[in-house]
């Protein structure tokens, strides 16, 4: 009967994350905010809690993190990541300064403690790249200028990560400075050695992982990220940490291969972590931190506004560009999840769960609309491309006029404009 059970509550669980990946689709919405109010839904306080199948979704839940971080490195070869870290470093510390400090801030003031602080400042930094990918892809700015400033500052947040989540975990379990040291010091040494081998030695990972079918190199790629990734875990390094590290260190097209062969599964497990999440949080107690919340979202979408402005500026392009560099930017979701997933289950304050909810769904639903209404803003307010200094060279005929938003954004004097080419976006899919 119990087995039963766990079937009817898995059924139930995977066929309402079908139709509401339905009605995202629907209404071109990130689906991670549905995904949240699911799990609130069918969790503790919910409308109709589900207890049988909890230790399989929490399993799920950990898989869908694990594959999440895993694509993600894939995006990117240990040369790329070695060459953003060189030159987006201004503004990618910009980044952190101004997107951490309002969570630090609203922590301390609230006297939670140096750990929640630390917590909530992570969960207030990160971007969301994977529903970012998506606003760009859907308003078709992939080929615009400003695009590879908000794909730096996105490599930029990715790489703090694999250097902040060990720490997160070192002060989640209570160690001392000399034991978080040492923490750090393996996922340094952890991520120096498997750097050193992508760009030193991937034909060799490669000839490891490569197979003569895919059903062979889906097995291969999967249980060695989740080995790699139990190991880094068992050493008090982030498994998240392990499995992005295993993506860099796949490249060319073996690494594609295995992000078409994994895409399914990492959006079901993905799905699971959310709503695994959302499980775990009382919606009774939403009501007392949403205006936390709602202060923290405005805070969150002016720094990130200034994020991206600081980055495209950095990149020679003119305002409309910068404009959307920052809009592209605010939305919040999995890695923010992930943050408090993390400091939840080690329990530092009950309140943070539902904090990192509210906060999450706030901009994970404000940023697609703020994106979408760049346009129409600047068509309100008037702002007009840069143009060139006078005897600039001609546009090309293949780029789109000014108005589409492809070709607008000619650097105040800095060059002439080029077709742009359509970089990959981490998280896209």
């Amino acid at each position: 009967m119990h087995a039963a059970t766990q079937l009817i509550e898995l059924g139930a669980i995977v066929l309402a994350l079908g139709l509401l990946g339905a009605v995202a689709v629907r209404f071109s919405i990130s689906p991670i905010p549905l995904y949240l109010v699911a799990g609130l839904a069918f969790g503790s306080g919910g409308i109709l809690p589900f207890g049988a199948s909890e230790e399989f979704v929490s399993l799920g839940a950990e898989v869908g993190v694990i594959l999440l971080l895993f694509t993600l490195g894939l995006e990117y070869t240990a040369g790329e990541l070695v060459g953003t870290l060189r030159t987006s470093a201004p503004a990618g510390l910009a980044d952190l300064v101004l997107n951490a400090a309002p969570g630090v801030a609203v922590a301390l003031i609230l006297d939670w403690g140096t750990v929640a602080a630390v917590a909530l400042g992570g969960i207030t930094y990160v971007t969301s790249s994977g529903i970012t990918a998506k606003v760009m892809g859907d308003l078709g700015w992939l080929g615009n200028r400003e695009t590879p400033a908000v794909l730096s500052i996105l490599v930029f947040e990715d790489l703090a990560m694999a250097a902040y989540l060990p720490i997160l975990t070192a002060l989640l379990a209570g160690a001392s400075l000399v034991a978080g040291a040492t923490t750090l010091g393996i996922a340094a040494a952890t991520i120096t050695a498997i750097l050193f081998v992508a760009l030193r030695h991937g034909r060799l990972v490669e000839r490891f992982v490569a197979s003569p079918t895919d059903e062979v190199l889906l097995l291969k790629v999967l249980g060695l990220t989740l080995l790699v990734a139990g190991l880094a875990q068992q050493l008090q390094v982030s498994a998240a940490v392990g499995a992005f590290l295993v993506g860099i260190a796949l490249s060319g097209p073996l690494a594609h291969t295995a992000r078409d062969l994994l895409a399914p599964l990492r959006d079901l497990f993905a799905a699971v972590f959310f709503v695994f999440f959302g499980l775990h949080t009382d919606p009774g107690q939403l009501p007392p931190v949403l205006g936390v919340a709602a202060l923290l979202a405005v805070a969150g979408i002016a720094t990130k506004r200034a994020s991206g402005w600081l980055a495209a500026r950095r990149a020679g392009v003119a305002a409309r560009g910068r404009l959307r560099a920052g809009a592209a930017l605010v939305p919040r979701g999995e890695f923010n999840i992930v943050i408090a997933g993390l400091a939840v289950s080690d329990g530092i304050n009950p309140r943070l769960g539902p904090l990192a909810a509210a906060y999450v769904l706030m901009l994970a639903i404000a940023g697609p609309l703020i994106a979408r209404g760049v346009e129409p803003f600047i068509r309100w307010r008037g702002i007009r491309p840069s143009r060139t200094r006078p005897g600039g060279a001609r546009r090309k005929q293949d780029v789109p006029p000014p108005d589409d938003g492809a070709a607008d954004d000619l650097d105040d004097g800095q060059g002439d404009l080029e077709t742009e080419v359509r970089p990959p976006v981490p998280g896209q899919h």
